[in-house]
This record gives structure tokens, C-alpha cells and sequence, in this order.
């Protein structure tokens, strides 16, 4: 991309993309095989525009296979940026940072989405560094918040306890596979809805749609231990 990038651009302009979500994952962790598109924070050009799409067309990859959708979100702060590192630089003009550690992890809560990968990516970012003999820290954390996002007070409500009883239980791994699965099994409940009440599913019902469905399947389960 930073090829194509420079074709079109000329070198006296030169890009920066700060990856977030899924895409820093993957380069900073290996908890995770996969993204369903990349995330980032792209200060370029017009040029770099074109040079996305013609890396989508050659590789056959989807038309917003890279993209700013972030910023629309509440996770997005531009407090990100400063906060970011450096991750590499392709063909002397495209400079690619990443956003990890304890501000991924902060960024993660703020969105707090159960039926992605949100909270099962902030335990495997836990994982990773306890296994490295550099463990993350509630302080660390709470740090991070502060400097993102003005504290916990715009974050949801059930991310603080969250975090804090994971850490509390420590077992990452155990964790993790549990978190993951009841994340899959929310995104297929999600993808069930909307098969069958299509253009319904809205951000703010999605909380409730996933508790009555939980509810409804602990139901159908205890009639059937009960036959």
C-alpha cells in the first residue's frame, strides 16, 4: 500500500495510519488469527485514498476493508494519537503506530461490545503480558482511562467491574475461552435477529435483545434437564 501509496503521491507528503482494535491486536499479539477489516487513524492525502482501493481491488478484498469508521465512535479520542507507537515505516513515506498495552485495553472497555472480540482481546492483552513477565496493572489501566478519556465516568457502566474482577480471578487463559465463546454465541444470536426482523437490530436494543435471548435459551434448557 505504501507502494501505491507513493505512485500516486509523489514523497512530499508523507502518511501516518495509527492502527486500533482488531489490526493492533494482531501486529502486537498473538492471541488472535484474525480481523474482519482494519481499523485505523489515517492523516494522508487524497492520494491515499486511491491507494487503498487499489490494494483491495489486487488482493480481492472488501471496498472498506481499510477504513476511519473508528472515529464516528465513542472510543475515538484524538488523545490516541499522542499515545500511540511506533510500529514501521514502508518505502520512506507511509509511517505506521500502533495503539497497546494499557490504552488498547482502555479503548476495548470504552466500546465494551459483547458480541465482538472487545473483551475477550482486553484478557488476551492481559494474558500476553503476564506470561512475559510484564504484567498490566489496575493502575496502569485506571491511568490510561484518565488520560483517554477523562476518567470512567463516560465509559459504560459495567466495564469498571469488569476489569477489576478479572484481574481479581487472574486465571487469563480459563477466562479468556470463556469470554470468547460467549461472545461468539452473542454474535450468532445477533445474526439470527436480524435474519428474522431485519433492520431492527439497533445499538441501543442490543443489550436487551441479547438478555432476552440468554434468558429465553437458560429457560428452554431447564425444561429440558427437567423432562
Amino acid at each position: 500500500m505504501a507502494k501505491e501509496f507513493r505512485k500516486r503521491n509523489g514523497t512530499a507528503m508523507p502518511a501516518e495510519i495509527v492502527l486500533i482494535g482488531g489490526a493492533s491486536v494482531l501486529e502486537n499479539y498473538g492471541f488472535r488469527e484474525a480481523t474482519y477489516d482494519v481499523d485505523a487513524i489515517i492523516q494522508a492525502s487524497s492520494a491515499m485514498k486511491e491507494a487503498i482501493n487499489a490494494v483491495g481491488d489486487a488482493m480481492g478484498l472488501p471496498a472498506n476493508w481499510l477504513n476511519t469508521d473508528f472515529i464516528k465512535t465513542a472510543s475515538y479520542t484524538p488523545k490516541l494519537l499522542e499515545h500511540s507507537v511506533y510500529y514501521r515505516t514502508f518505502s520512506n513515506i507511509m509511517t505506521v503506530r500502533t495503539v497497546r498495552d494499557e490504552y488498547l485495553i482502555a479503548m476495548k472497555l470504552m466500546s465494551g461490545r459483547k458480541y465482538k472480540y472487545d473483551l475477550s482481546d482486553v484478557i488476551g492483552i492481559l494474558m500476553e503480558h503476564e506470561k512475559s513477565g510484564n504484567p498490566i496493572t489496575m493502575a496502569q489501566i485506571d491511568t490510561a482511562m484518565h488520560k483517554l478519556y477523562g476518567g470512567w465516568d463516560a465509559v459504560p457502566p459495567e466495564s469498571r467491574p469488569f476489569i477489576e474482577n478479572v484481574l481479581a480471578e487472574r486465571d487469563f487463559e480459563a477466562q479468556y475461552v470463556r469470554i470468547r465463546n460467549e461472545e461468539q454465541g452473542n454474535k450468532e444470536i445477533l445474526v439470527d435477529f436480524d435474519k428474522n426482523y431485519p433492520g431492527q437490530l439497533k445499538g441501543e436494543k442490543i443489550d436487551s435483545i441479547l438478555k432476552s435471548a440468554r434468558a429465553r435459551r437458560q429457560h428452554e434448557e431447564q425444561d429440558r434437564d427437567s423432562q
